[in-house]
C-alpha cells in the first residue's frame, strides 16, 4: 500500500481538492447535533451566547427561525461539498485504474517471453482486471471514509471535550478497544485476503484454459472431468472467502458491545449532572451528547469494512506493483545503435542457448547470412530451428555467444529497429477478432486496401477472401476460428508480405496448406523473397528445394550445409529426410 500512496502523489492536486471537500463536508455533517442542542436551550429559555449576544436574538422563536434557515444553508453547503468530493474521488480513481491498468499491460509487453511461459494467462488477466479494478474501488469508495473518520474523530472528540471535558472522554472511552479490535482484526484476515486475490487468479487461469480448449474438451467428451477441476478451484476460492467472512461477520457485533458502553454512560452520567448538580449541565448539552456521541461511536464500526476493503486492497496492489516492478531479462538499449536502410547480412557466432540450465537447445551454432540469400533450415524436430529464429528476434537472450545484424550485436540495436525490419510467418499462426482487412494490415497505420489485395494474391488468399459474404470485410473470429488451418497460415504470409520487411522468416509456413497451395506459395516463392534476405524453415523440404543454401540442424548443432542437390547427393540427415518425405531413393 505504500507502493500505491507513492503512487497517488502524482495526482497531488485532484487527491487535495477531493481530501480538502470531504474534510469540509464532514465538518458540515456534524453541525445537526449543534443546532439541536441551541434549539433546545433556546425553547426552554437558555439561548445560545452566540446567538443572543453576537446576534442580538432573544426571542425563543426569532432563534427557532435563524436556527432553521442555519440548517438548510449548513445542509445545502453539506451536499455541495458531498458532491464536489464524490466527483474529485470517483474521477481519481478511475485515472488511477486507467493509468495502472496501461502501465501494468505495457510492463507485460516489454517482458521476455519465459516471463509467459511460466504465467498462467487468467492469472495475468485477474491481474489487469480484478486487481486493478479493486484498487479503484478502494479509492473510490473507502479512501474518502478514512479521510472522514479521521475527520469525525478529531472534530467530534474536541466538541465533546469543548462541552464537558470529563464527559468527553467518558463518551471516547470505547474508541481505543474498537481500535485495537480493529488492528487485530487486520492482522487476522490479512493472510485470507492474500489467499483470496491468489485464488482469483487460479479461477480466471481455469476458466481462460477451458474456454480456450473447448474443442478439446468436447472432442474428448471431458466435460465432466473439467467441470470437476473447475469446481475444485473454486471451492478453494470459496472457503477462502469463508475464512474472511468468518472475521468479518463477527467484528461488528463485538464492536457494538463496546459502543453501548460509551453511549450508556455519557447518557447516564449527563442525566445525573442534570437532575442533581442544577446548573452543570443543560438539557441542550445533554441532546448534543446524545446525538454526537452517537455520530462518533456507530460510524466507527465501518472500521472493520474499511480495514476489510483495506486488506483487499493490499493483496491486490501487492500483485500489481509487483508486476510494475519486476525487471524483463530482455533490456532495451536506450541509445541503440541505427541499422542502415534495407539490412540484411547476419551473423551467429559460437551461439549457445538453454531453457533451462543444463539441457542446452543450441550447442556452438556459427553460421552467416547474406544479405538478398534465401537460406532453408531443415532438420528433425527439437533440432533448435524455432529457438534459432527466437533468439534471432531477440525473444530470448542467448546464454553464451553473439547474433550480429550488419556487424551490430543484437543487444546495441534498439528491439523497435530490430523488429521492424523482420516479417515472420510463425507456424503457430495467431488471428486478432477483427476483419479479414485487419488482420493482414496488423500493426500498419498507412496502408490501402490495394496494397493488402497485392498481398492477398501473393499469399494465394485473394480469390477466396472474395469469396466470402463480405470480403475483405468478413469478421474471422477469435483466433481465427472461422478460418481453416491453412487460411489462417496464408493470411499470415499475406501480413507478413504487406509489412514488406527487409528480413523474411517462414517458420513452418506451409505446414497447414494443401499440397495444391503449397504448389503455388511454392511458384511465388522467388517474387516473395525478391530483394529480401530469407530464412525459411521447413519440415516438407519442397518448401527449401530452391534456396541458396541449407542447414541441417540436428540435437542444436549444424550437422551439414550446402544447396539442395548438394545435400542429397551426400546422402546423410538431409538426405534420409529428403528419401522419407519422397520416397525417392538417393543415388
Amino acid at each position: 500500500m505504500q507502493r500505491l500512496f507513492q503512487y497517488l502523489t502524482q495526482f497531488r492536486r485532484p487527491l487535495w481538492l477531493a481530501i480538502f471537500n470531504a474534510v469540509l463536508n464532514k465538518v458540515l455533517d456534524l453541525m445537526p447535533p449543534f443546532l439541536t442542542a441551541w434549539l433546545i436551550d433556546a425553547v426552554s429559555g437558555q439561548s445560545p451566547f452566540w446567538i443572543k449576544n453576537s446576534l442580538g436574538i432573544t426571542d425563543a422563536w426569532q432563534t427557532a427561525i435563524f436556527l432553521a434557515i442555519l440548517t438548510f444553508v449548513i445542509f445545502g453547503l453539506e451536499s455541495f461539498f458531498e458532491w464536489l468530493y464524490q466527483r474529485g474521488f470517483r474521477n481519481l480513481a478511475q485515472e488511477v485504474q486507467h493509468r495502472l491498468r496501461i502501465s501494468a499491460y505495457n510492463k507485460l509487453q516489454s517482458r521476455e517471453m519465459a516471463f509467459f511461459e511460466s504465467q498462467r494467462t487468467g492469472n495475468l488477466m485477474a491481474i489487469l482486471n480484478d486487481d486493478v479494478n479493486q484498487l479503484e474501488r478502494f479509492i473510490n469508495s473507502v479512501f474518502h471514509e478514512i479521510v472522514q473518520m479521521i475527520v469525525l474523530v478529531l472534530f467530534a472528540g474536541w466538541s465533546l471535550c469543548q462541552v464537558s471535558f470529563e464527559l468527553g472522554w467518558i463518551s471516547m472511552i470505547p474508541i481505543p478497544f474498537i481500535v485495537l479490535g480493529s488492528l487485530y482484526y487486520q492482522r487476522k484476515v490479512r493472510p485470507y485476503y492474500q489467499e483470496v486475490r491468489n485464488r482469483v487468479g487460479e479461477l480466471g487461469a481455469r476458466l481462460e484454459n477451458n474456454i480456450s480448449g473447448i474443442l478439446v474438451i468436447k472432442s474428448f467428451t471431458a466435460e465432466p472431468f473439467e467441470s470437476n477441476r473447475l469446481r475444485e478451484v473454486s471451492e478453494k476460492y470459496r472457503d477462502a472467502q469463508f475464512k474472511a467472512i468468518k472475521w468479518n461477520a463477527a467484528y461488528e457485533p463485538l464492536i457494538r458491545i463496546f459502543i453501548s458502553i460509551g453511549f450508556g454512560l455519557s447518557l447516564l452520567v449527563g442525566a445525573y449532572w442534570i437532575l442533581f448538580e442544577p446548573g452543570r449541565f443543560s438539557l441542550g448539552d445533554l441532546a448534543f451528547f446524545a446525538m454526537m456521541t452517537q455520530r462518533l461511536l456507530w460510524p466507527v464500526t465501518r472500521l472493520g469494512d474499511i480495514f476489510d476493503e483495506y486488506e483487499r486492497a493490499r493483496a491486490a496492489s501487492d500483485r500489481i506493483f509487483s508486476l510494475l516492478d519486476s525487471q524483463s531479462t530482455i533490456v532495451d538499449t536506450t541509445n541503440g545503435v541505427p541499422l542502415p536502410d534495407h539490412p540484411g547480412n547476419i551473423s551467429f557466432r559460437d551461439l549457445h542457448f538453454a531453457y533451462q540450465p543444463g539441457l542446452e537447445v543450441l550447442n556452438g551454432i556459427e553460421f552467416n547470412i547474406r544479405k538478398g540469400e534465401t537460406l532453408g533450415i531443415a532438420g528433425p524436430t527439437g533440432g533448435g530451428k524455432t529457438t534459432l529464429i527466437k533468439l534471432l528476434l531477440r525473444l530470448y537472450e542467448p546464454t553464451q555467444g553473439q547474433i550480429l545484424m550488419e556487424g551490430i550485436d543484437l543487444k546495441d540495436i534498439a528491439l523497435s529497429d530490430l523488429r521492424k525490419n523482420i516479417a515472420l510467418v510463425s507456424q503457430d499462426v495467431y488471428l486478432f477478432h477483427g476483419s479479414v482487412l485487419e488482420n493482414i494490415a496488423y500493426g500498419l497505420e498507412n496502408y490501402s486496401l490495394e496494397a493488402v489485395q497485392a498481398a492477398a494474391k501473393k499469399a494465394q488468399l485473394h480469390d477466396f477472401i472474395n469469396s466470402l459474404p463480405q470480403q475483405y470485410d468478413t469478421i474471422v473470429g477469435e483466433r481465427g476460428i472461422k478460418l481453416s488451418g491453412g487460411q489462417r497460415q496464408r493470411l499470415s504470409i499475406a501480413r507478413a508480405i504487406l509489412k514488406d520487411a527487409p528480413i523474411l522468416i517462414l517458420d513452418e509456413a506451409t505446414s497447414s496448406v494443401d499440397t495444391e497451395t503449397e504448389r503455388a506459395l511454392q511458384e511465388s516463392l522467388d517474387e516473395l523473397t525478391a530483394d529480401r534476405t530469407a530464412i525459411i524453415i521447413a519440415h516438407r523440404l519442397s518448401t527449401i528445394r530452391r534456396a541458396d543454401r541449407i542447414i541441417v540442424l540436428k540435437d542444436g548443432k549444424i550437422s551439414e550445409t550446402g544447396d539442395h542437390d548438394t545435400l542429397v547427393k551426400l546422402g546423410r540427415d538431409y538426405a534420409d529426410l529428403w528419401r522419407v518425405q519422397t520416397g525417392m531413393s538417393v543415388v
